[in-house]
């Protein structure tokens, strides 16, 4: 995808995790519904947090549930350092806020 300067930007993968995925599917999919109002080029997946290590290698964000606070540093510690590490907040993810939580990413991204 070309931005109107002509710059080539890659797509940005985020993954959701949750104690079993569940809920972080539900973001995911309210997400991925106001990527595309937005137009943003981010590629959106959810699993369980027993399956992090599966994808930390091919994301660019990670984005936590609010429960599991407690494991936030120890979830951090899982993947690279240059992936942004997000703890979402309950505000938006209780309601499934999917254009809250683009606006948390956005900014956590400095976009």
């Amino acid at each position: 995808m070309n931005n109107y300067l002509g710059v080539i930007i890659m797509a940005k993968n985020i993954l959701l995790i949750c104690g079993s995925g569940a809920s972080s599917g539900f973001m995911a999919a309210n997400m991925r519904k106001a990527v595309k109002k937005e137009g943003l080029d981010y590629k959106i997946k959810a699993r369980s947090e027993a399956e992090l290590s599966d994808y930390a290698d091919e994301i660019d964000a990670l984005m936590v549930g609010p429960h599991l606070k407690a494991e936030f540093n120890a979830i951090k510690s899982r993947v690279p350092e240059n992936v942004v590490v997000i703890l979402m907040r309950p505000d938006y993810y209780a309601i499934l806020d999917g254009q809250g939580a683009i606006a948390h990413l956005r900014a956590e991204l400095g976009q």
